[in-house]
């Protein structure tokens, strides 16, 4: 098969050749939240991989878009910011911010877009503007059903399967390879991570939602029981999150609250520290995805069907409505060393 640069566009027959559609200019929706965008990642390095020559671009909501840079068979990333513009519909950026997103998105002809979030409003709506061929769920493999009557191709992808999984099912459908290999999220820790004094381990205590969070108190024993294995740093991302972290630390020597970064240097944050203990939120993803040794706390929700999963030593406790204990999570964590 000829070699071409990536994003050159081939001559007709070259993919056919190998049994693969003329795909040289994809374009991926994956808005939101964090962990989604996580679970999207393998899914573009085996597309990387079957299609070594194509362009890939990917529509992620503005906070998420350093983090999508990292990757490095994103070409390009087109920031889409739907969550600040609903909270200002009315202010005068707005509009213009919105006019000059749907210029970048419809500037080029995709030979394949691939929305795997599956949201009328967040992806869909989004897929249906830009300019290509749309491939998305079938009716039957999507929460929202009104979704799919939007795309060009419809595909049935089980909806028991893990969300990287399905991530990956339907990129393969959609640009006509099967899934194979390894899981690869396209993020090198040895990259990423700078040089530290001493190690660290980080603790995610915070969480979009509530009933995910573990109580601050289970955090403060926490790290009490951790004396000996370095600092430990609180990251937050909110007022209310910052609070806690302030909270947590003031009774410990030892814990440090970093200032808020953003998600690219957060990354590199994480993929420095010797271990990571979180709830179930994104950063907790994207520590499975670097490697990182890390303990997932589990308590307003499931681990089967969104759960961290990476190349690293994992342990998960807890589930939905089963508070896991302090000896629980310490215990977990002294068995990943």
């Amino acid at each position: 098969m000829p070699v071409f640069a990536p994003g050159d566009k081939r001559p007709r027959g070259v993919y056919e050749a190998a049994g693969l559609p003329n795909m040289s200019d994809i374009l991926f929706i994956k808005t939101s939240s964090l962990g989604d965008v996580i679970h999207h990642l393998p899914a573009l390095t085996e597309a990387r991989r079957r299609l070594p020559a194509a362009r890939f671009s990917w529509v992620v909501e503005e906070a998420f878009a350093p983090l999508v840079g990292l990757h490095p068979a994103v070409s390009e990333v087109i920031p889409v910011a739907a969550r600040r513009w609903r909270a200002a519909a009315f202010a005068p950026s707005t509009w213009p911010e919105i006019a000059s997103f749907l210029r970048t998105l419809r500037r080029r002809d995709y030979d394949g877009i691939v929305d795997t979030q599956g949201l009328l409003f967040k992806s869909a709506v989004v897929a249906r503007l830009a300019r290509g061929e749309r491939h998305g769920y079938d009716g039957g493999s999507i929460r929202e059903r009104a979704a799919s009557w939007l795309y060009n191709v419809q595909h049935a992808v089980a909806p028991g399967l893990h969300a990287i999984a399905r991530n990956r099912a339907l990129t393969a459908l959609a640009l006509g390879y099967q899934p194979d290999g390894t899981l690869d999220f396209g993020l090198a820790r040895e990259r990423l991570a700078g040089a530290a004094s001493e190690p660290y381990g980080i603790l995610l205590h915070a969480t979009a939602r509530a009933e995910k969070e573990w109580p601050e108190a289970q955090w403060v024993a926490l790290a009490r029981t951790l004396r000996g294995r370095g600092p430990l740093l609180l990251p937050w991302g909110t007022d209310v999150e910052r609070s806690r972290s302030t909270r947590i630390a003031a009774a410990l020597d030892q814990v440090r609250v970093p200032p808020r970064r953003p998600l690219d240097e957060m990354a590199r944050l994480i993929a420095g520290a010797a271990f990571v203990v979180g709830v179930d939120t994104g950063l907790l993803h994207v520590a499975a995805a670097l490697g990182i040794p890390l303990v997932a706390i589990f308590v307003g929700s499931e681990p089967g069907l969104t759960g961290p999963m990476g190349p690293g030593p994992i342990a998960v406790v807890g589930g939905r409505d089963k508070m896991p204990s302090v000896a629980e999570v310490a215990g977990a964590l002294e068995q990943l060393r």
